[in-house]
């Protein structure tokens, strides 16, 4: 198969790369990893997915079978400042896609957010539940999956919630930063989620690639908690002497008036993984266990 994953510099597109690369991922061995496969992780420097014409050429002249979309200008608070390009990156980004993914026979698999939900559910939502973002990021992305849906039969739509993983940046380095430098962290209690590492969704992403389950996908770790309780067990995991200390979004709204709103609960249930192709991602906390025993920071 013949795979071109854009925002390839990323944290995900990064680890796909690797995934591929090696033959595996850090939960098993999905059937397309067993064949032949010629992968190419891309990015801006590369190619700008907001422009149709550079889409179009590199997508016919590549032959590729499929896309794994990883792209997306994920600035929650720029988002709100920078509305036009937030629109270009992760809507018409997306539509470009998919429109030539149609004329060329490919399949498109395409990477959304937690944040297309208002926020205010009381259970983890599943793919019929209805969005209704409440951020520029939530709204742009949503644009992104409808144009996805509208201009390409032969999509996937994978919607991931607190992502992080081995490369790039991402909360869980954030943390742990933050609490070597200063040694003491508030973090909010009241937003609700999963925490799901980029390995687990690597694997889920690449189990669709040789099928036609099309749709729209939940990927996320299992077990939700709060921004304060993730924090605090990073914090633990790596062995890092700083107190955590838990504040409402109300408070820190106050100290962070620029601050974009945030999903209250925005927990994610995999139902539809579960349904066809199989709902194997680790909990939580045996996920991020996992990934401070394989990180090293003098590689990443």
């Amino acid at each position: 198969m013949k795979i071109l994953i854009t925002g390839g510099k990323g944290q995900l597109g990064t680890e796909l790369a690797k995934c591929f690369e090696r033959g595996y991922t850090e939960i098993g061995t999905p059937e397309v990893l067993k064949g032949t496969n010629e992968v190419r992780p891309i990015d801006i420097d590369e190619l700008d997915i907001t422009d149709l014409s550079q889409v179009r050429a590199l997508m016919r002249s590549g032959g590729y079978d499929a896309v794994i979309n990883c792209a997306a200008y994920t600035n929650v608070d720029g988002c709100e400042t920078h509305r036009d390009d937030a629109f270009k990156v992760n809507a018409i980004g997306p539509r470009n896609l998919a429109m030539v993914c149609e004329e060329t026979g490919a399949k498109l698999i395409h990477v959304s957010t937690d944040y297309v939900f208002s926020g205010n559910a009381s259970a983890p939502q599943t793919e019929c539940d209805i969005p209704a973002p409440k951020s520029a990021y939530g709204s742009t992305k949503y644009m992104g999956e409808r144009y996805v849906r509208e201009f390409c039969s032969r999509s996937f739509i994978v919607r991931t919630a607190w992502l992080y993983g081995y490369y790039g940046k991402n909360f869980v380095k954030t943390i742990m930063n933050a609490a070597r430098k200063y040694g003491a962290l508030t973090v909010v209690d009241d937003q609700i989620g999963n925490p799901t590492n980029a390995a687990d969704l690597a694997h889920h992403i690449i189990k669709l690639l040789d099928t036609e389950e099309y749709g729209i996908y939940h990927g996320t770790g299992t077990g939700i908690c709060s921004w304060y309780d993730f924090a605090s067990e990073i914090v633990r995991l790596a062995g890092i002497d700083a107190k955590v200390s838990p504040c409402t979004s109300a408070q820190y709204a106050a100290d962070h008036p620029a601050a974009a709103d945030r999903p209250a609960y925005s927990a994610l249930d995999n139902m539809m993984f579960r349904v066809t192709v199989g709902d194997e991602f680790r909990p939580w906390q045996e996920a991020l266990t996992e990934f401070f025993k394989n990180y090293s920071e003098q590689e990443n």
